[in-house]
């Protein structure tokens, strides 16, 4: 296994200490910066596990803009932690390599595009 680290970037429920532990094993530790050239809505969640780790039937989701930002935090995590994400995001998202204003890249989840 590899120590190797992964930039993660969260605007929703992954920035909850519940989510985390139950997804990761641990509180993660990040700081703030923001998604560039996408914006937020909500997406109703079908998914009745998700529904009950997060306490929400509605996460904000990312949608592709030409100018906006959407503000969160960046977490450095494994990449079987970036694994172990994919599972808890439903299949609505989408992760890409996003571009951060701090000049940065990170993994991102956003709506699927079609």
């Amino acid at each position: 296994m590899t120590n190797e680290t992964v930039s993660l970037f969260s605007y929703g429920t992954l920035q909850s200490s519940t989510v985390q532990l139950e997804t990761f094993g641990r509180e993660l530790v990040g700081y703030k910066d923001k998604l560039l050239n996408y914006r937020l809505a909500m997406l109703e969640i079908q998914d009745a596990s998700v529904i009950k780790l997060s306490g929400k039937t509605h996460h904000p989701i990312a949608v592709s803009s030409q100018s906006d930002t959407v503000s969160g935090q960046v977490f450095e995590i494994t990449a079987e932690e970036l694994a172990q994400s994919d599972k808890y995001e439903v299949d609505d998202y989408q992760r890409v390599l996003g571009e951060m204003a701090s000049g940065t890249s990170a993994w991102a989840y956003v709506k699927c595009k079609g």
